[in-house]
């Protein structure tokens, strides 16, 4: 996978003629942080995007076309193996992002093939999928793509605290609300252009 934002965080830092230590210190985050988004092995949120973006003098659309943040059209994913509710959940997801690509599955496996051919900017995803949990798919796709938001779907709110313990965007609670998903894409940890 190219690493064209760690290429321009790299290029950008040297042309302000800074460390990775310094611009560590700039951001107060741990010099590793800086070695890591430029490697591409991890990717600054949105805050510290900004922060970058102040720190260069640039526009952040500097930094997020670098981390291809919406420059294709959107790719999201539903997850879910209750079928008759995956049927009735990607109408609303569609309605909420008409500009983007909804695609549903019942199978964890089968997403996680979808996953790694097409750059996923969103995924919904069920915490219980018979076999598998969706914290489990969860990790998974963010390996495989760092930028990937999710957002997970229950009919447990109680699962709520176990989401918050990974790196996901939102959750909501089923049966969804379209006023819900418009609120969750607000609030995305990676923005994705040309949503609606």
């Amino acid at each position: 996978m190219e690493n064209r934002l760690g290429d321009t965080i790299k290029l950008l830092r040297t042309k302000k003629n800074l460390s990775q230590q310094q611009l560590a210190q700039q951001l107060y985050v741990d010099r590793s942080s800086i070695a890591n988004w430029e490697s591409g092995r991890r990717v600054p949120d949105l805050l510290l995007l900004t922060r970058l973006a102040q720190i260069f003098n640039v526009d952040i659309s500097v930094l997020t076309s670098a981390a291809d943040l919406g420059s294709e059209t959107p790719e999201v994913i539903l997850v879910d193996d209750e079928s008759i509710l995956l049927a009735g959940m990607v109408p609303i997801l569609s309605e909420a992002m008409p500009n983007a690509t909804i695609t549903g599955f019942i199978k964890p496996s089968e997403a996680m093939n979808y996953a790694r051919k097409n750059r996923i900017s969103i995924a919904f995803l069920d915490i219980e999928i018979g076999q598998q949990s969706g914290l489990e798919l969860c990790k998974d796709l963010m390996e495989l793509n760092p930028l990937t938001n999710v957002i997970f779907l229950t009919s447990y709110p109680d699962y709520a605290a176990k989401a918050w313990e990974t790196k996901a965007s939102g959750f909501l609670v089923k049966p969804l609300q379209i006023e819900d998903v418009k609120e969750q894409l607000t609030k995305l940890r990676f923005p994705v252009l040309g949503l609606i």
